[in-house]
């Protein structure tokens, strides 16, 4: 079993051994360091947390213990329920609350679960923030309030209306052309809050004709919940069958967006940005951000629209970073993170939609023929597994002294940039491994550009 506290938060397996794993006491554990962490950052007798869960097995206990020790550490909690995370988010700055926990484990198998910690702004901790916390869970020296002093507990509705609604009030949202269009979409939402969402938002976009697979928030996967395309076999014959127009995939947590064209085919999670932000940039030229293993796609789509692009370390918290520092219109990830700044600093899937769609209806082309218009880039990803005698550290050194003659990014492990394409390598934050992603103008030169990295690397060991 596994449990895995990081700045970002804390995540682990369901079960296992009081040591082990997310159970009670870790929960109630980082919940209580987290509630001290706020109470101190805040300064205040009465602290306001809001708390929204996705419709995983576990999600029932987790939100219980959380929402148990919050109250007994003196803390208000305003519970919104079943929640994508980015409807979260938006809660806290809605509520006026002071911060914000996410019960999700994102695009993790079903016995998984996790606190994600949110601040006053809706946004994850920083990481300085983050090391605080861990270090007041670790020493656990806590004077807990009295029996006058506990919190409230008050259950909120409304916060994925509110959320739409938000969403249609932005400018690029064109709902008449949506209407107009007369889409008809498919839609899995791999068991869980995305089956309420998506569809909720595609009625209010004046999408009538809607079908899906999945869509029931049972918390039990009906596959592995990554929305890659070796997963979305179900939805890629649902889109076949019913001829719809385009196909949505979403993770658990609704904060990553996958696009299956009219045939069938992905339109590619690394595209969903590269879309978005091409259709953002033609109204309002400006920067863009993504992190430094996204496409190149974006940095070309950019410079057409006469932007600036920026790359940031891998993470959303790092992307919004830099985001805000370039003051970038838009940013996010390859993984299907869109970052819309006029909406909230956080990857949103909803939001991903309805530009998408507007996209595409005032285009007037199919998703294929879309896609098709970008600059075409092909993706090889690998790992390099490591013995924990090994510090993953210590080789990337090495790889920046073999290639110290090239435009090299040390920003987040070593990205090399060549004619051609680029390799980037990072160590994982979770695992004993280098991640090696690659990208090039064909999938043979992507792959012989990761293989040939994953060689040299293990020549190095």
């Amino acid at each position: 079993m596994a449990l895995i506290a990081s700045i970002s938060g804390i995540r682990g397996t369901i079960g296992g051994r009081s040591t082990e794993g997310l159970n009670p006491l870790s929960i109630a554990r980082f919940a209580c360091a987290y509630a001290f962490w706020l109470r101190g950052r805040c300064g205040l007798s009465e602290v306001k947390v809001v708390i929204g869960r996705d419709a995983r097995l576990s999600g029932d206990m987790v939100n219980r213990t959380v929402v148990g020790t919050l109250l007994g550490c003196g803390i208000d909690v305003l519970d919104i329920g079943y929640a994508t995370t980015p409807t979260v988010e938006m809660a806290v700055t809605a509520q006026k609350a002071h911060g914000g926990i996410v019960i999700t484990a994102s695009h993790n198998p079903k016995d998984w679960n996790a606190l994600k910690l949110l601040n006053e702004r809706g946004e994850f901790i920083s990481n300085i923030d983050g090391q605080s916390i861990l270090k007041t869970a670790e020493a656990a020296d806590y004077l807990f309030p009295s029996v006058d002093e506990l919190g409230h507990y008050r259950q909120v509705a409304g916060a994925l209306e509110h959320h739409i609604n938000e969403i249609l009030k932005l400018p690029y949202v064109d709902e008449l052309a949506i209407r107009e269009a007369k889409f008809k979409v498919a839609v899995d939402a791999v068991n869980s809050v995305g089956g309420g969402a998506v569809p909720m938002l595609l009625r209010a976009l004046g999408v009538e004709q809607i079908v899906g697979i999945n869509l029931e928030p049972t918390g039990d996967f009906a596959h592995n919940p990554e929305p890659l395309s070796a997963n979305l076999t179900g939805l890629s014959e649902l889109v076949r069958t019913e001829q719809a127009h385009v196909g949505f995939a979403v993770d658990p947590d609704v904060d990553r967006l996958a696009i299956l064209c009219e045939d069938g085919s992905m339109f590619g999670e690394e595209y969903t940005l590269v879309a978005v932000a091409d259709y953002i940039l033609s109204q309002k030229p400006g920067a863009t951000v993504s992190n430094l293993s996204s496409t190149s796609a974006l940095r070309d789509i950019t410079v057409l629209r006469g932007g600036s692009h920026y790359t940031s370390a891998v993470g959303e918290v790092n992307v919004v970073a830099k985001m805000r520092d370039v003051q970038a219109v838009i940013g996010g990830e390859g993984n299907g993170g869109v970052i819309l700044p006029e909406l909230h600093y956080g990857r949103d899937a909803l939001v991903g939609i309805a530009l998408f769609l507007s996209h595409l209806a005032k285009s007037g082309k199919s998703c294929s023929e879309l896609k098709s218009q970008y600059p075409q880039y092909y993706m090889s990803k690998h790992k390099i597994a490591l013995s924990s005698a090994l510090n993953p550290d210590t080789i990337l050194e090495k790889v920046k002294q073999l290639f110290a003659n090239e435009r090299l990014n040390t920003e987040d492990g070593v990205r090399i940039d060549m004619r051609g394409g680029w390799i980037h390598l990072r160590r994982s934050n979770t695992e004993p491994i280098i991640r090696v992603y690659a990208e090039a103008g064909s999938q043979e030169q992507a792959d012989e550009l990761a293989l040939g990295m994953v060689n040299k690397v293990s020549e190095l060991l």
